[in-house]
């Protein structure tokens, strides 16, 4: 009965935020995206592709924020954009711009209606493919032009070019894979790591696993597995384990979450003061707080690695829908 009434509140909270969109809804009312894996030839590189397009009132200003673990290439087709970044305030209209891992929740608005595509990477792939050190670009937003500019077709003006605004979302996704596809054989890209790539997987499996035996059943001394973490994260392994018990649990309060799963997820922390301590060092607020408002953005971007995580785990079959899907 509790779980139910926590859902009509959340489906009403999501009502007030006056956003819609055809491309499904999560439980709570939220709206979510059209996400999918990637082609298999580009699956070394890419976690996950997405679009979004969400229709609100033209002076309707979402206040959200995002807090995603990995590195994300978007389009950002329409919609006035802010971010409080780690180079300051920014803002943002229709551009191509490389968004950097969150290390804790990055302020976000947008101003109007808004439809983008996401292009989410593996762990890894920022190197194969030639870009910026990780640790530059954490918590960063990184105009395209900046990173590949200098190939002809690199700039954001002329990557933009390349989508159709009126044609279905779904399409914008092959598009960005195809365009994926030119970045890797210009780039000569090789494949991420194996440790780092077995690591990305385990740390969905199991985010409180022990790093010491990670390393002996891979067979690499901890150090230079520490050193391939970092390089690859931008972040140590234990950083990175924390931010992932925290998106799964925030996955829950969200309303996109697999329900079987609330309790066990739970009893990864010691206690609930030990949970609280580490949502307000991800989010900035307690559980409560941030199960107490709508969060259309971080919603979105939750939902699109939880059905990854499901897909890893071997918990959805092709074609079907999450469970958390209306």
């Amino acid at each position: 009965m509790a779980s139910a009434n926590k859902n009509k509140k959340r489906t009403k909270a999501a009502a007030q935020t006056k956003l819609s969109t055809t491309l499904g809804q999560a439980r709570s009312g939220a709206p979510l995206s059209s996400n999918r894996a990637p082609a298999a030839d580009l699956s070394p590189w890419i976690a996950r592709v997405y679009a979004t397009q969400i229709e609100a009132p033209q002076d309707h200003v979402l206040d959200c924020g995002l807090l995603a673990d990995t590195p994300i290439l978007r389009m950002l087709f329409s919609g006035d954009w802010t971010a409080k970044t780690r180079d300051g305030h920014g803002r943002y209209g229709p551009s191509a711009l490389f968004f950097g891992p969150q290390t804790k929740r990055m302020p976000v608005t947008v101003k109007g209606s808004f439809s983008t595509v996401g292009v989410a990477l593996k762990p890894g792939a920022v190197a194969a493919l030639r870009g910026p050190l990780m640790s530059d670009t954490l918590d960063r937003i990184i105009l395209y032009d900046h990173i590949y500019g200098k190939e002809s077709w690199g700039t954001s003006e002329t990557l933009i070019t390349w989508f159709d605004p009126s044609s279905h979302p779904d399409r914008w996704l092959k598009v960005a894979e195809s365009l994926f596809r030119q970045l890797v054989e210009r780039a000569g890209a090789k494949q991420p790591d194996p440790i780092v790539a077995a690591f990305d997987k385990a740390s969905f499996v199991d985010p409180n696993l022990s790093l010491a035996a990670f390393a002996k059943e891979h067979a690499v001394e901890r150090r230079r597995f520490e050193r391939l973490i970092k390089k690859a994260y931008g972040q140590t392994a234990k950083q990175v384990l924390r931010r992932a018990r925290v998106l799964d649990s925030a996955a829950h309060l969200l309303g996109v979450g697999d329900n079987n799963e609330e309790e066990e997820i739970a009893l990864r922390y010691f206690d609930q003061s030990h949970m609280i301590r580490e949502f307000k060092a991800f989010i900035g607020m307690t559980p409560r707080q941030f199960a107490s408002a709508p969060r259309p953005l971080l919603t979105i971007t939750l939902e699109t690695r939880q059905s990854r995580r499901l897909e890893i785990l071997g918990r959805k079959e092709l074609d079907s829908p999450p469970p958390w899907r209306q």
